[in-house]
């Protein structure tokens, strides 16, 4: 699982409001949640952002409501994994329920610039800046956690255990 793209850095305490805002949660299609994901705190990352993009964030990633809808914006919008020095706990396990893998690296949110290119290799857990010649160790993702983003989620997963168990 390696992922190349273009960082789009926050900062600290990105809530899920700002992610996505209450008003378009009457919907959780994820291509109509897309449309609108950091509408009020980066109005432009919807239309530019491109698939392999990634999202890089400060300490407390994902704070706020445990609403599933702003994991599945972000990943509805092209980006395969966040990046951040710490997650909420309610978005990082409804972040891996819906498939979106989660790396946790204060070095290397600390060197990220906006922009960057970044590539990632999930299993070994490594983060390279290509833009600035550095790379970063992380922990992997564990194997169960890695299975459920193999399998797009948890539902997912479960269902193809169901079937395999038949």
């Amino acid at each position: 699982m390696k992922y190349e793209g273009r960082a789009w850095k926050f900062g600290d305490d990105v809530d899920t409001d700002m992610i996505i805002a209450a008003r378009y949660c009457n919907v959780s299609d994820g291509a109509a949640l897309a449309k609108h994901v950091f509408a009020d705190g980066r109005p432009e990352f919807a239309s530019s952002v491109s698939a392999g993009d990634v999202v890089v964030g400060g300490r407390n990633f994902g704070c706020g409501s445990s609403r599933e809808h702003a994991p599945i914006a972000i990943r509805a919008a092209g980006v395969p994994l966040i990046i951040a020095k710490s997650f909420a706990r309610i978005f990082y396990r409804n972040a891996f329920n819906i498939g979106l893998p989660l790396l946790e690296s204060a070095e290397a949110v600390d060197d990220i610039r906006d922009g960057d290119r970044l590539a990632v290799d999930l299993a070994a857990g490594r983060i390279e800046n290509l833009t600035r010649g550095k790379s970063y160790s992380t922990r992997p993702i564990p194997p169960f956690m890695e299975q459920l983003i193999r399998q797009g989620g948890l539902v997912e997963y479960i269902r193809k255990e169901k079937l395999a168990a038949r």
